[in-house]
């Protein structure tokens, strides 16, 4: 496979509107050449045994049940709070939404 050329990275460059300098695009032509020959290895390996994954180990609903536990009570909770209103924090407006 040929590799990158610095005219199809500057190409790329104009697409994204990125502004290079020449010097960065011999640097980038061989960075974006490393990265498809690694893609390319990565290829050869994955066979068609191999599924798809999204994650290389099995992922499985670790949410713990929703029950009841002793806490904090809304006195204990608001008791460090500098303002508060009907037992809840009171936070300066931000919105000037009511």
């Amino acid at each position: 496979m040929p590799g990158i050329t610095r005219e199809e990275v500057a190409h790329l460059a104009r697409l994204a509107r990125l502004e290079l300098k020449p010097e960065e695009l011999d640097h980038f032509a061989g960075q974006l050449d490393d990265i498809i020959g690694a893609v390319a290895r990565v290829s050869e390996v994955a066979d068609q045994d191999v599924p798809p994954t999204s994650h290389p180990l099995p992922l499985t609903n670790v949410m713990r049940s929703d029950e009841v536990r002793p806490s904090l009570t809304p006195e204990q909770a608001l008791s460090g709070a500098p303002a508060q209103e009907q037992q809840r924090f009171k936070v300066p407006q931000i919105l000037g939404e009511e």
